[in-house]
């Protein structure tokens, strides 16, 4: 067995006998990157001073990505001086490895973006200029490291890039965006070129992509800066493409596929969502509707149950609104807590708005029926846009150069 092996088991080993069952929340979104979490016995209601702080983790680095949670360990990146670094830490918040991913992004919005996404004792982070690396999850030791934008002539944009890298079996699905590579997929375990697709002749968005099977034919979704594309998951074919354009190009949020359905989210554009149709290994979309009521900038969407949850851009029309999947009917509108991000874990939504306020909101089509409230400690710097973290009975909220780590499990021992 090799050494980092061995760490891997003594943490895990560790890391079930204190807490029990183990989940984990491996990449940005979630296991299956639709932001919904399949923990139960949670916490239904919260003191009035917010649910126990567990521990404060202190110098991260600046940046707005989120966590990854693996293994008993936590993973975020940060602007630290002058790199981006990434950041391990322990089931108790403390350090146990950092590893730099390039230089810092300082321009406009300064701060990463990009959350760490762990597959087995690998890790893979893409920052804000293309380069992505592979380390060693339980060390930090890097593996193979390779600049996109470079490999494959991409193109960065305004506000710089900001996926979070997708694993596909064994492929490490990225967007560089060129004028003649748009997609590409690399060999996770020695950063090779796999495939490209060529065609979408479009800017990457700041977007994830997302990977799904319908009739047999495996897709790759992918949000781009002026378009939204479906990309053959095996051989890097793009099989459709339709124009969504917004205003600076802010196709931020990850797509969702349901059902041979596939519903994207932006700013001003509003809400589509699409049918697939599958031929064999052809595709094509046709549009079911098209909603200009929920239109979230960045917050992320999170589907439950046949219905749509997020935040909109639009004061008057809410801005936290429910809509039907399968039609788009708005169900409610309301103020809420003001603009934000969201999660969602046994029947809650937990929604935290861009000035440090935290709610559990109960998941139901009705009405945004806050059950409870609190606010972040102050300290961080600049607006709480990384999306709360629901996972092994902790509440994860970023803040800036902090990370917070609440204690949310119900009934929990020692409690």
């Amino acid at each position: 067995m090799r050494a980092s092996s061995l760490i891997w088991l003594l943490i895990l080993l560790t890391f079930s006998t204190s807490e029990g069952d183990v989940f984990e929340w491996p990449q940005f979104r979630g296991p299956e990157r639709d932001n919904v979490s399949r923990e139960t016995g949670l916490l239904k209601q919260w003191p009035s001073n917010g649910p126990r702080l567990l521990w404060t983790a202190e110098g991260i680095g600046e940046g707005y990505s989120t966590v990854a949670v693996a293994k008993g360990f936590i993973y975020t990146t940060g602007n630290i001086n002058k790199d981006t670094v990434i950041t391990a830490l322990d089931i108790d918040g403390g350090v146990k490895w950092t590893a730099r991913n390039g230089p810092a992004y300082k321009r406009d919005k300064p701060g990463t973006r990009s959350t760490p996404t762990i597959d087995d004792d690998r890790l893979y982070h893409e920052n804000a200029d293309g380069d992505i690396v592979c380390l060693e999850a339980g060390t930090g030791r890097k593996i193979w490291s390779v600049n996109i934008l470079e490999r494959f002539d991409g193109r960065n944009i305004t506000w710089a890039l900001a996926e979070s890298l997708l694993i596909d079996g064994d492929n490490v699905i990225c967007t560089p965006g060129g004028e003649k590579v748009g997609v590409a997929a690399l060999n996770k375990k020695t950063g090779q070129t796999v495939w490209t697709c060529e065609g979408t002749n479009d800017k990457p968005g700041y977007s994830s992509p997302i990977v799904f099977e319908y009739k047999g034919l495996r897709q790759i979704a992918v949000l781009m800066a002026k378009s939204f594309a479906g990309v053959n998951a095996d051989t890097g074919k793009l099989l459709w493409s339709v124009k969504h354009v917004t205003p600076f190009d802010e196709n931020i949020n990850t797509p969702i596929y349901h059902d041979g359905c596939v519903f994207i989210c932006s700013r001003t554009s509003g809400s589509r969502l699409f049918r697939l149709n599958v031929d064999g290994d052809r595709a094509s979309v046709e549009e079911v509707w098209n909603s200009k009521l929920l239109e979230s900038q960045h917050g992320g969407i999170i589907l439950f149950d046949g219905y749509l949850y997020g935040a909109s851009r639009t004061p008057s029309l809410g801005p936290w609104m429910c809509l039907d999947f399968a039609t788009g009917k708005q169900m409610y509108a309301e103020p809420g807590i003001g603009p934000g991000s969201l999660t969602y874990a046994d029947g809650m939504i937990y929604a935290l708005n861009q000035r440090s306020t935290m709610a559990l909101v109960r998941a139901a089509p009705n009405a945004f029926n806050i059950i409870s409230r609190f606010s972040i400690p102050k300290g961080g710097r600049g607006p709480t846009w990384a999306h709360p973290v629901v996972c092994n009975g902790r509440l994860y909220i970023r803040h800036g150069n902090l990370l917070y780590c609440y204690d949310v499990k119900a009934n929990r021992t020692g409690r």
